[in-house]
């Protein structure tokens, strides 16, 4: 099903700009910070996420406060690129939560992951699982404990970015 595409003018650059970092707003607020009336707002807001402009809300969580947790990023090397072992581990990876983030890169790694684990024990547990399964083609995978956060992702900066037309 082919997406709907939307003009995306100034009103509805605010929304997404606006809704991007702070999708908690009520509809009201939004309205008010955007320079449209309440059921304009609202209907601009429905049309954006109807036509897949953005498509999921949630909450950033203080971890540190409610729950012990190890993050890492887990490097992959594959020992091939064919699309039988992409396909295979691209899937295995979808089933897996604690891999919350998996980005294809260019360069000797051919995966990176950001996870997070209950403890390293479970965290190098699955790897060396993922590891032991001959169909994924993983040739080696590389566990970077994070130490320290020093900065959390608050959004795109679409405010920097060229918009499309």
């Amino acid at each position: 099903m082919a997406k709907r595409t939307l003009k995306l003018d100034e009103y509805n650059k605010k929304i997404l700009a606006t809704v991007h970092k702070e999708a908690d707003l009520s509809n009201q607020e939004l309205a008010e910070r955007v320079g449209l009336s309440p059921s304009a707002c609202f209907q601009r807001k429905k049309a954006l996420q109807e036509a897949g402009y953005f498509f999921n809300f949630h909450t950033e969580m203080d971890l540190d406060r409610i729950c012990q947790h190890v993050l890492a990023y887990v490097e992959i090397y594959l020992h091939s690129n064919t699309e039988p072992h992409k396909s295979a581990f691209e899937n295995a990876i979808q089933a897996i939560p604690e891999f919350m983030d998996c980005l294809r890169i260019s360069g000797d790694i051919d995966y990176i992951s950001f996870t997070c684990f209950p403890d390293l024990a479970t965290l190098k547990a699955t790897c060396d699982e993922l590891s032991s399964r001959p169909e994924l083609g993983i040739r080696r995978l590389d566990i970077r404990p994070v130490l320290e956060r020093t900065k959390w992702y608050l959004g795109y900066p679409l405010e920097k970015l060229n918009w499309l037309e």
